[in-house]
C-alpha cells in the first residue's frame, strides 16, 4: 500500500509505503477501552470536600437540649447546617488505569489505521525548516486545507518547527515513541515523516 509524499510547502514530490501493520481492521469497543485508559490517567484526582469533622467551628451546642421547641442540634457544623460538613463528598484519589504495552500498541495501529482509511493520515518528507517562521506553516496549512487539529509525528525534536507552530491554533507536535491511540483519535489530520513512520513500522516488527 502506497501513498502521496508531501514536502514542508504541502507539494507532493513522489510515494510512500505505508507498513502492512497499519492496515488491520479497527475494534470500535477496543479503541473504546484504550481511549477511556488514557483519559483516565490524565485525570488528576484532587478534588476535596470537608466532613463535618473537618469545618472549622461547631464546638459549641447551639441550643440547649430541650425546653426550645427546635429540634435538638449538637454542633452548627452538622452536614444539614449551612457551612456544615459535606456527605459523601469526593476525596483525592487515584484513577489510574493498568494495560499491558501490548494492547496499547495494538491500540495505536488501529487507530492509524483507521485514521489511514478516512484518509486523514498524511506522510511528508520532513519537518525541517530553514528559519522558525510562522508564514511557512500557515502555507502548509493553507495548501493542504487544515481547519482544526492537526498532529505532527516526527522521529526526532524538531526545534524551529516547534517555534513557528507556537502562534498557530491546533497545531500539536509529537515524537513517534510517545505517539498514542488516544492523540492519533483526538486530532483531526496526522501529519507523520516518513523517519517516523519506518519508526512505527520498527516498533511493530519487533513486537511481532
Amino acid at each position: 500500500m502506497e501513498t502521496k509524499l508531501l514536502n514542508i510547502k504541502g507539494k507532493e514530490i513522489g510515494t510512500s509505503s505505508v507498513p502492512s501493520v497499519l492496515s488491520v481492521e479497527p475494534d470500535q469497543h477496543f479503541l473504546h477501552e484504550i481511549v477511556r485508559y488514557y483519559l483516565a490517567n490524565k485525570h488528576r484526582g484532587t478534588a476535596c470536600t470537608k466532613t463535618r469533622s473537618e469545618v472549622s467551628g461547631g464546638g459549641r451546642k447551639p441550643w440547649k437540649q430541650k425546653g426550645t421547641g427546635r429540634a435538638r442540634q449538637g454542633s452548627t457544623r452538622s452536614p444539614i447546617w449551612r457551612k456544615g460538613g459535606v456527605v459523601f463528598g469526593p476525596k483525592p484519589r487515584s484513577y489510574r488505569q493498568y494495560l499491558p504495552k501490548q494492547k496499547l500498541s495494538a491500540g495505536l495501529f488501529q487507530a492509524l489505521s483507521y485514521r489511514l482509511s478516512e484518509g486523514s493520515v498524511l506522510v511528508i518528507e520532513n519537518l525541517e525548516l530553514d528559519k522558525p517562521k510562522t508564514a511557512e506553516l500557515n502555507d502548509l496549512r493553507k495548501a493542504l486545507n487544515f481547519k482544526k487539529t492537526v498532529l505532527f509525528v516526527s522521529e526526532k525534536p524538531e526545534a524551529a518547527f516547534m517555534t513557528a507552530s507556537r502562534n498557530i491554533p491546533g497545531f500539536g507536535l509529537c515524537l513517534a515513541k510517545n505517539l498514542n491511540a488516544y492523540e492519533v483519535l483526538r486530532n483531526e489530520k496526522i501529519v507523520i515523516t516518513a523517519a517516523a513512520l519506518k519508526e512505527i513500522e520498527d516498533k511493530a516488527s519487533k513486537e511481532n
